[in-house]
């Protein structure tokens, strides 16, 4: 936390002028409100424009001076005494031009020093209200943009916590894949090897050319995940069936980029790959309300969990920042001998 003195600079620093000319409004209104009785009674006009006129140009030395206590870090008690000494000074002086202007205006024929302090009150008081409301309307909005600058500041560090989930998944699409080529060059399998290695380039080029949008079209994502089944079908060929399911009008709505591929993966890696006969995944995107949900299942013989943390858990994670307590995620072996992940989320269009 900021220490009182740097805090005090920045209220100063970055201040509008148009905050003290809003704070003296509502007490030059007064001013003028309270002075309107006294109207058409011989001289009262011309004193009360004096004091008027004398108050609205104290206001800049007050407003100067509190900005410096400010800038200096002074303890509350200490700024309100020196403010109330300071405004009490000038309704002094305000007394003192009223008793010249008796004597310009022949009602006097000199200064009456015994009674310079009385009569204060009024333009004391206006002068002491001016500085609480510009104090009150300076540490508002200081108090504003403090909120804002911690708002952004966890927006900075979701959208950082996010590019380091999302960054964990390719590095592990990769370590996952040259494995599966290296095993095919060792079987032999040359060709099937080239061919995955030319689907992971056609892959890579595709999330590469990602703007670094957290989220994109459900579009979008069907063909990612289409374009990473095309690598794992050219090294289980038909042992791999796939069934994808998503209405026209889903197709627009936003979803985390990279949602389904690790969770497609998974499915591939526990699932699939150890069956000795064809394993089938299915993709099906619905909404109710408006929620957005989808669910995958595929056959398998163990739990379709990642050994190493990174695919179900990120999946997880991503939603988690991205639509806090809105988002749910459901994963685990079912009664039809499926594992299932359903994935809920706000249905709202992409931008």
């Amino acid at each position: 936390m900021a220490d009182p003195t740097t805090r005090h600079a920045a209220v100063k620093e970055d201040t509008p002028l148009l905050v003290p000319v809003l704070a003296a409004l509502p007490v030059f209104v007064c001013m003028v409100i309270l002075g309107l009785p006294a109207l058409g009674h011989g001289y009262a006009v011309a004193f009360r424009t004096l004091y008027f006129v004398a108050c609205a140009a104290w206001t800049v030395p007050l407003v100067l001076l509190q900005r410096v206590l400010w800038r200096q870090g002074r303890a509350w008690w200490t700024m309100t005494l020196i403010l109330l000494a300071a405004s009490y000074a000038m309704s002094v002086v305000n007394s003192l031009l009223g008793q010249w202007l008796a004597i310009a205006l022949g009602l006097e024929t000199g200064y009456h020093w015994d009674d310079l302090l009385r009569g204060l009150d009024s333009c004391w008081l206006a002068l002491i209200s001016f500085c609480a409301m510009h104090a009150v309307a300076v540490y508002y909005l200081s108090l504003q943009r403090t909120r804002l600058r911690l708002a952004q500041a966890l927006a900075d560090a979701r959208d950082a916590e996010l590019r380091a989930l999302r960054l964990q998944v390719n590095p592990h699409f990769l370590f996952n894949t040259l494995n599966a080529v290296s095993a095919l060059v060792a079987a032999g399998a040359n060709r099937d090897a080239n061919r995955m290695l030319a689907r992971v380039s056609d892959f890579l080029r595709a999330t590469l050319a990602h703007d670094g949008r957290h989220e994109h079209t459900l579009a979008e994502e069907l063909a990612l995940t289409e374009a990473y089944l095309d690598i794992e079908k050219a090294r289980l060929g038909e042992r791999l069936q796939l069934a994808m399911h998503a209405g026209p009008d889903l197709l627009d709505a936003a979803v985390p980029y990279l949602m389904l591929q690790p969770l497609v993966e998974n499915a591939v890696r526990h699932g699939i790959a150890p069956l000795a006969a064809p394993g089938r995944i299915d993709i099906r995107v619905d909404r109710a309300d408006d929620r957005l949900c989808v669910d995958v299942r595929n056959d398998g013989a163990q739990p379709a969990t990642d050994g190493d943390g990174i695919g179900l858990a990120n999946v997880a994670n991503r939603l988690r920042h991205l639509y806090g307590d809105a988002q749910r995620v459901d994963a685990g072996w079912r009664d039809d001998g499926r594992f299932h992940v359903s994935l809920t989320l706000p249905l709202r269009v992409a931008a």
